[in-house]
């Protein structure tokens, strides 16, 4: 029998992903062959394929909106499309993955996403950015765990003097502070090679590398000053950009099988390094050279202007680009021996999620209950220097959230630099002081609060007050584990819904309307403690994308703390609602669900796999279209587990 595997995914890995599978089900049983699929939605991949019946399969098809790993597939006839075709056409997907014409995955030249996972993969970012990005996510734990070993070294087993702390030479902490600059010697030839690596797969990561080691020894073109980190930006790109030029040079087949592991390499570490040596060097290095010397003789005022630039730049982005710009340029500058350009930049990393995370607490009345918890976790980030903490709170509220942070990080990284506060570890927050890798330690700790006190005032200033209803608290204290119960007592939709949440006769014909008739049946059935902010959570959801999923059927979900248990509205508008479907058809049939927000992930998703499955079946599509009561609906809806 012919057998068939299949994956689906969608951005949100919810109802399309489940739909696919469905249908391509389906169409595989009417058309007698046997398939697997497995769905890779938002609670992991179910239904895995395993290695046998990879190798056993006739063929392959994804139907995903997102990156899947090929990998697994290399030799198999494999089709990939958008997880829209495998819910209107499956019978079509199947019919090409089992032509003659089908292609034949044939691994990594097949396939430009294969490659090492990075933080900024499968984005819609600038390519140049991605890039870079992705050279700085592999660098930072080098430079991360150097930086720790050099200063615990220094602080347990360092002599103070005249010229500074130094290390015997025969001590067993100058072994551990050999080791820790052995790390850090990693940082431009990572940066580089993993640049060139995004750029170019495989075939980039030598001659990256090795354009990076150039740049960072000024040997090689005469310079006592390296190129430093700019050198290494310069040879990734270059030697990534080169490489891609060669592979795409034809060349007889007997050639191709040596391309990706001797040609391309050895051509463009050629080309990197003697342009390197030739030309870009010693340049280089002189611009990094002399703007060493810039920032080393710099006094008063010039110094206040400086670290008011890198705390704004911190601040401004969290994790961006912008941020990263004045995290390498202090990262460079330790490199050179310069840390009191890390030890302001340390503190700016850090006080946006602590000032964030002390603003819930001492002004309540200004953040949900909901952002009240992130609070706590951004107060943990804060500590351990991720400023990515701040980022949930400035995408709810960015005008008034980012100057806030931005003069709270502006005012720390001046207090840090009027007090000559160093770091000599490539990133920030209370934990590198405690690490012993700061100099001026207290003043260090003294910039941080006082920037997050600013940070939290200026929320206070500038952030209104919310709504926050008045809720009995009974209704407040649903623990972890009745929600836990809740979700597993879920097996059929009728366990979480009834006939006074049925409404085969919806009045309204716009879609806000409807959302709020489908809400007023919740309110009056006990199921809510606050309609405006469960129609806020509905509405927030919408604006993500439209939950009109097609087929004449929507499925509007919604996660707040203003709902007491999981329920299910539905609703028949006979008429049809404009709904921004993705096949532009009008919702007729509509499903509310609504979740507790401590009980999201389960609930949610088990409701909307059940669901989805289901109305992939057209008899039951048109049965429930044609019900003329609750009761009757009540009795379809029993059959949906």
């Amino acid at each position: 029998m012919t057998k068939i595997l299949a994956i689906t995914s969608c951005p949100n890995g919810i109802a399309h992903t489940y739909m696919a599978a469905e249908n391509l089900e389906k169409a595989a049983e009417e058309m007698n062959i046997d398939i697997k699929v497995e769905t890779q939605g938002s609670i992991g991949a179910e239904n895995e394929l395993t290695a046998a019946e990879i190798e056993e399969a006739d063929a392959i098809i994804i139907a995903a909106d997102k990156t899947v790993n090929k990998s697994r597939f290399v030799g198999k006839k494999l089709v990939a499309t958008g997880v829209q075709e495998g819910i209107r056409n499956p019978k079509d997907l199947i019919k090409q993955a089992l032509s003659d014409d089908a292609p034949v995955h044939k691994g990594e030249a097949s396939s430009k996403k294969e490659k090492m996972p990075t933080a900024s993969e499968g984005t819609k970012q600038n390519p140049i950015y991605r890039h870079l990005m992705n050279g700085v996510s592999f660098m930072v734990p080098f430079i991360v765990v150097g930086g720790l070993l050099i200063a615990i070294a220094l602080t347990i087993g360092g002599n103070p003097g005249e010229g500074g702390i130094t290390i015997p030479e025969d001590s067993f902490w100058k072994t551990i502070e050999s080791i820790g600059n052995a790390a850090f010697s990693f940082m431009v030839p990572i940066l580089a090679g993993y640049i060139a690596y995004s750029i170019a797969d495989r075939p980039g990561l030598a001659p990256g590398m090795i354009g990076g080691y150039i740049a960072a020894n000024g040997s090689f073109y005469g310079s006592e000053a390296s190129a430093g980190f700019l050198g290494g930006i310069i040879a990734g790109f270059l030697a990534g950009y080169v490489a891609l030029w060669v592979k795409k040079i034809k060349v007889p087949k007997m050639v191709q099988p040596i391309m990706p592991i001797i040609i391309i390499p050895v051509i463009s570490s050629l080309v990197v390094g003697l342009l390197f040596v030739l030309l870009i060097g010693a340049p280089v290095a002189q611009i990094f050279e002399s703007l060493t010397g810039w920032l080393a003789g710099m006094q008063g005022t010039s110094s206040i202007l400086l670290a008011l630039i890198l705390g704004a730049m911190i601040s401004f982005d969290m994790g961006g680009p912008v941020n990263k710009v004045a995290f390498l340029f202090g990262a460079a500058m330790i490199g050179e021996g310069n840390y009191e350009i890390m030890g302001p930049i340390a503190v700016a990393i850090a006080v946006p999620p602590i000032g964030l995370g002390l603003a819930t607490l001492m002004f309540k009345n200004k953040f949900e209950q909901a952002q009240q918890e992130t609070g706590k976790a951004s107060l943990t980030m804060g500590f351990f220097g991720i400023t990515e903490g701040a980022i949930p709170f400035a995408a709810q509220d960015p005008l008034r959230v980012i100057p806030s942070i931005m003069v709270g990080s502006m005012t720390g990284s001046v207090i840090a630099m009027l007090s000559n506060v160093g770091d000599s570890v490539a990133h920030g927050g209370p934990i590198v002081g405690i690490l012993g890798a700061v100099d001026n330690v207290l003043m260090f700790f003294v910039a941080i609060i006082i920037g997050s006190v600013v940070t939290a005032f200026m929320i206070k200033l500038v952030k209104k007050d919310v709504d926050n209803p008045v809720m009995e608290e009974a209704e407040e204290e649903i623990s972890d584990e009745s929600a836990a119960q809740t979700v597993e007592q879920i097996e059929k939709l009728t366990d979480i819904t009834n006939v006074d949440l049925i409404d085969p006769e919806i009045k309204a014909n716009d879609r806000d309307e409807v959302i709020d008739e489908m809400i007023a049946k919740l309110d009056a059935n006990d199921v809510l403690t606050s309609k405006e902010h469960f129609r806020k959570a509905i509405l927030d959801r919408e604006a993500e994308s439209s939950t009109g999923i097609g087929m004449n059927v929507a499925i509007p979900h919604g996660k707040s703390d203003a709902v007491k248990a999981p329920r299910v509205v539905f609703g028949l508008q006979k008429d049809g609602v404009d709904w921004h479907s993705a096949d532009d058809s009008l919702a007729k049939l509509i499903f509310m669900i609504a979740v507790p927000k401590h009980a999201e992930g389960d609930a949610h998703l088990k409701i909307l796999q059940m669901l989805s499955r289901k109305l992939m079946d057209d008899q039951f599509r048109e049965q429930l279209l044609n019900v003329k009561s609750a009761e009757e609906a009540y009795q379809l809806l029993d059959q949906i587990q």
